[in-house]
């Protein structure tokens, strides 16, 4: 089980990481985070927007 929870941590990681490398807006960078973890589950629907905003402001300062 623990092998399985890897791989899908993984795969949202991979998930995130392509999305955060192609070039977009803030506002569509935001768009797109929330829509791969909504898709993929990956946290409550309530906790979304605040961890997008997080990952995006993480994003926009190394760039």
């Amino acid at each position: 089980m623990r092998d399985f929870a890897t791989f899908i941590l993984g795969a949202a990681v991979g998930a995130i990481a392509t999305a955060l490398l192609t070039p977009t807006t803030g506002p569509e960078l935001r768009a797109r985070i929330k829509l791969i973890l909504q898709k993929r589950g990956i946290i409550e629907a309530d906790d979304i927007d605040e961890l997008v905003e997080m990952i995006a402001s993480q994003v926009e300062d190394k760039q």
